[in-house]
């Protein structure tokens, strides 16, 4: 299954530098790992934001709870979640996320 997922990200601003730089460091090596085993299909930056679109495609909703929410950042998240569906006009699984000229 498919889902788009919008996560935005607050941290507080008194947060201690050191815990935001170690949090994010995790959360960096747990996003590569779940991109390399397909989980998490596709990962854009929100320009001008602190904020990332991305496409997940996990077994069922519960799994992509369990998954956003093992992320060491998800206290300081905001996160709004679409499920997916193949459009009928589609012409590939992926059509609307190929790089241009692929």
């Amino acid at each position: 299954m498919l889902f788009h997922a919008r996560m935005r990200v607050r941290l507080p601003h008194d947060l201690d530098q050191d815990t935001a730089d170690r949090l994010k460091e995790l959360e960096r090596q747990q996003a590569q790992e779940l991109q390399r085993d397909g989980r998490w299909r596709h990962l854009w930056r929100v320009a001008g934001e602190y904020a990332n679109i991305s496409v997940f495609d996990v077994g069922s909703p519960d799994e992509l709870h369990r998954l956003i929410s093992q992320l060491p950042l998800f206290p300081y998240m905001d996160v709004e979640v679409t499920p997916l569906a193949r459009h009928p006009s589609a012409i590939s699984d992926d059509a609307a996320f190929d790089e241009p000229g692929s």
